[in-house]
C-alpha cells in the first residue's frame, strides 16, 4: 500500500481482492462505495436521433458545484479503450455516458472510509444510462465495450488541476481489477 496526504486528505492505494468486485445492477444497489450516488436519465430519442441533457448546474447531482469552477469536458475512446486508474484529492466528477457503453470500475482509496478497498463495477451508457457521482478520493476508470466508440461527457466541481490528480496503472496488483472479458 502506498498513501499520500495533501492537506489533510489521505489517499492510499488498497489491497483487494482480484476480480472486479460488486456489480452494480441498480443506482440503489446494496454494495456501493460511499458517497458515490447514481442516477438514471433520460434519453429522448425520435427520428433525428436523440437527446440527453448532461447536468443543471445548482439541481441535481451537480447542486454543489459552484458554477465560478465548474469544467464541462468530453472523452471519445475506441472499442477496447482502457483508462485507469485515476482519483483526484479534492475534485467530484461527474460522469455522463452519452455514447456508446462503458464498463466502469470504482475503488475507495480513503482509508477512514467505511468502503475502503471496495470496488464496484457497472456497464453503463446507452443501454443503461446512469449518471455516476464520484467523490474525492473514489479510483475510477472505465473501458469501452462494445463495438463502437464511447463518448464521456463529465462535469467537475474545480477546474483541471494536475496537483489534485493521482493516476494509478489499470493493471495495479494492489487493486487487481480484471479488465478481462467476463461472460466468455
Amino acid at each position: 500500500m502506498s498513501a499520500t496526504t495533501i492537506s489533510s486528505v489521505s489517499i492510499e492505494t488498497p489491497h483487494c481482492e482480484p476480480g472486479i468486485g460488486r456489480v452494480l445492477r441498480t443506482p440503489d444497489a446494496a454494495g456501493s462505495i460511499e458517497g458515490v450516488v447514481i442516477r438514471p436519465f433520460d434519453v429522448w430519442p425520435d427520428d433525428r436521433g436523440y437527446f440527453l441533457e448532461v447536468a443543471r448546474l445548482q439541481q441535481g447531482l451537480a447542486a454543489d458545484f459552484p458554477p465560478a469552477t465548474t469544467q464541462v469536458s468530453a472523452a471519445l475512446s475506441y472499442p477496447g479503450t482502457i483508462k485507469a486508474f485515476h482519483y483526484h484529492r479534492f475534485q467530484t466528477d461527474l460522469w455522463v455516458p452519452a455514447q456508446g457503453m462503458f464498463q466502469v470500475a470504482l475503488v475507495d482509496m480513503r482509508p477512514h472510509s467505511p468502503t475502503y478497498g471496495v470496488k464496484n463495477t457497472m456497464y453503463v451508457g446507452s443501454l443503461k444510462p446512469w449518471q455516476i457521482l464520484i467523490p474525492p478520493g473514489v479510483g475510477h476508470g472505465y473501458k469501452v465495450v462494445g463495438e463502437g466508440a464511447a463518448m464521456l461527457v463529465y462535469v467537475t466541481n474545480q477546474l483541471y488541476n494536475p496537483e489534485d490528480e493521482g493516476r494509478i496503472p489499470h493493471n495495479d496488483s494492489s487493486i487487481a481489477y480484471d479488465w478481462e472479458l467476463q461472460h466468455k
